[in-house]
């Protein structure tokens, strides 16, 4: 049997979507017994969220005020202690899973393995490589733990229903003291998560100026999409770090992704190829976007995202 152990990832109020893509992977392990561990200061609502995930077993709960907010060099040596006689521990492969993993990994002595995409065996998976033009099987040491960060594009969420039971654990580590919360800075929308959203809309450089990228807020209000962008656009400062998407920004699988005045260049393709349906928009014919785009349109994107707007307004 393969004892796994999930790392939730949360806010303290709500569980992130992440860690129910991180129990369905877990679940693809034959004779999976997966638990899901949540550290917080106050875990109550989190880990009545984790309990609810089917083919969770168990969810252990780690309270302290350190663990609020969330720092990885603290979280790391509590979840080593808690991960003792676990053959899998598992994160999501996010700004959180890829902060905190390593760390667990290294305090485990353990290589860590990244963006698991499919699951092969109880320590053999599926990972891309080169930017996603390339898909390797990792096989893992069976007299080794596997810790591991989960491609969560490649997963759908594992499903409500469940009644897991919970229980709370009192871990004895040293944590380091070197490592402390300053600020969060972040932008705040009501648009959809780019994570969690069913469609998202996204703008290039051809858009040419921030003031400009209101066409892209426009079409996506209109049809409830997230906003996304190139780095192409954000190193211009057209938008936010936040809505980049791509090898170096986020790695997304909407059911629709309109990408608009985009090349298709293949860092930001890398982000995108689990997409549902994909919409390019764009005036060269030769872009490389339309080579995997589902529907493409050539024209000029300040005539067309107008009408399309209204259209579907």
């Amino acid at each position: 049997m393969a004892k796994i152990l999930v790392i939730a990832e949360h806010d303290g109020a709500t569980l992130n979507p992440s860690t129910a893509k991180c129990v369905a992977c877990a679940a693809q392990i034959e004779d999976a017994d997966i638990s899901v561990a949540v550290l917080g200061s106050d875990t109550g609502a989190v880990a009545a969220q984790a309990a609810d995930l089917s083919s969770v077993a168990r969810v252990v709960t780690i309270d302290n005020e350190r663990n609020d907010p969330a720092i990885a060099a603290v979280l790391a040596p509590q979840i080593v202690a808690l991960a003792n006689g676990y053959s899998h521990v598992f994160g999501p492969s996010t700004a959180f899973g890829k902060d905190l993993m390593p760390r667990v990994a290294a305090l485990m002595g353990v290589n860590q393995i990244s963006d698991i995409m499919s699951v092969e065996g109880s320590h053999a998976f599926k990972r891309p490589i080169y930017a996603g033009n390339a898909i390797v099987t990792v096989n893992a040491p069976a007299d080794h733990p596997v810790v591991a960060t989960v491609r969560t594009a490649s997963y759908q969420a594992a499903e409500g229903g469940n009644s897991a039971a919970v229980e709370s654990a009192d871990v004895d580590v040293e944590m380091p003291s070197h490592t402390r919360f300053v600020e969060l800075q972040t932008g705040s929308s009501d648009r959809p998560d780019l994570q969690s959203a069913a469609r998202v809309v996204s703008g290039g450089r051809a858009l040419a100026s921030e003031e400009n990228f209101e066409l892209i807020y426009k079409l996506a209000d209109a049809i409830g999409a997230g906003v996304g962008s190139s780095r192409a656009a954000v190193d211009a400062g057209y938008v936010p770090p936040e809505t980049q998407v791509g090898q170096t920004g986020q790695i997304i699988a909407p059911d629709l992704y309109i990408a608009i005045g985009i090349s298709g260049a293949i860092q930001h393709v890398t982000g995108i190829k689990d997409a549902g349906t994909i919409v390019a928009i764009n005036k060269d014919e030769e872009a490389p976007i339309f080579e995997i785009a589902d529907i493409g349109l050539v024209g000029d994107l300040f005539a067309i995202v107008p009408e399309l707007t209204e259209a579907l307004g």
